[in-house]
């Protein structure tokens, strides 16, 4: 009984000390927005702890009980710590919010890039066919991740796919979206080519640049990485299910989670996995500027090297267990 009177005096000064500080505000323009209510909300649950700690912030209630006092602390820790998860979300919804903008603002920014350096690399060679079909291709790719973007707008925009549910950026659905942009801005750039292809010679050679001999290295690598987002994906869910794997909600998706695991510590199977794919993309990117008139002809063996990779990061997702840590409470206890 003195527990609970001492409670309802300590909720009416926490209801009045959230009042007074706004920490459930949630707008970009506030002072007291969502990131300064979490903030706030961390501060508040440290001082009660350190208080506790200290032996200080028991009312006279409950401070001749030591059954009382425990009983005191912990559910006061308990409030503060879901006070401190609840603005934790708040402020990654507010977060996510924003990164669509900030999604399209980039791919545009992209956009102006490409358009800079055709115009320099033009300079002498003269502006091509396959300069404009590279500009359109680029237009239309911007136009449908802005699309994904206002569709997704309270998600992350057009990174709400490689977002999983964890609330963390997958590093094998960003892997494979990469992939599935960069063949789809290649075709792209060959249909923007052949429609306005003035003869049938020209028509047939850009026709026959999507033979699969031309580009069955990148074909392959495309096929891979996607089954492979969707053999992860299934991977964990089994392994979470089966409580051999534990989740902990993210308050929102970090790029570090692309080369990091849950715990934040770097993990080597995501690392080459990441490294390696980028590598291969880059090689291939330039492949396509030397040669737009067809799929970029990835070499073998940069392709087996990328299989080699994702097997490497297939078998590191099997391998994983335990529980992240919890940055409130410490090393988490779930695991195998």
């Amino acid at each position: 009984m003195a527990v609970q009177e001492a409670r309802r005096g300590s909720g009416s000064d926490r209801g009045a000390y959230e009042a007074a500080h706004g920490g459930g505000c949630t707008c970009g323009d506030c002072p007291h927005g969502a990131r300064e209510g979490h903030r706030r909300a961390v501060a508040a649950f440290l001082l009660r702890r350190d208080e506790f700690a200290a032996g200080q912030g028991l009312p006279a209630a409950v401070a001749h009980s030591a059954s009382a006092s425990r009983q005191w602390v912990s559910e006061e820790l308990t409030q503060s710590a879901e006070v401190v998860a609840e603005r934790g979300r708040a402020e990654g919804e507010a977060w996510l919010a924003a990164l669509g903008r900030r999604t399209a603002a980039v791919v545009w920014a992209g956009v102006v890039l490409l358009l800079l350096g055709q115009s320099l690399t033009a300079i002498g060679a003269g502006w091509t066919a396959a300069r404009t079909a590279g500009l359109a291709a680029a237009l239309v790719v911007a136009g449908a991740l802005t699309a994904a973007s206002w569709f997704h707008r309270a998600r992350g925009g057009a990174l709400a796919p490689v977002i999983g549910e964890d609330n963390r950026l997958s590093t094998s659905r960003a892997v494979a979206a990469a992939w599935v942009l960069f063949v789809a801005y290649a075709v792209l750039v060959l249909a923007g080519q052949l429609a306005v292809a003035s003869g049938p010679g020209r028509r047939d050679a850009l026709i026959s640049g999507l033979g699969l001999a031309r580009g069955a290295g990148a074909v392959t690598v495309l096929a891979v990485v996607c089954g492979i987002a969707v053999l992860v994906r299934r991977v964990v869910g089994l392994r979470v299910l089966g409580q051999r794997l534990q989740k902990v909600r993210a308050d929102r998706p970090r790029a570090a989670d692309l080369l990091t695991d849950d715990a934040g510590r770097g993990a080597f199977a995501d690392i080459q996995y990441v490294a390696i794919s980028t590598v291969a993309l880059v090689f291939g990117a330039v492949r396509l500027a030397r040669r737009p008139e067809q799929l970029p002809d990835l070499p073998w063996g940069l392709a087996v090297v990328v299989l080699v990779s994702a097997a490497t990061y297939v078998a590191g997702k099997y391998a994983e267990g335990g529980a992240p840590r919890d940055p409130l409470r410490g090393p988490g206890t779930g695991g195998r």
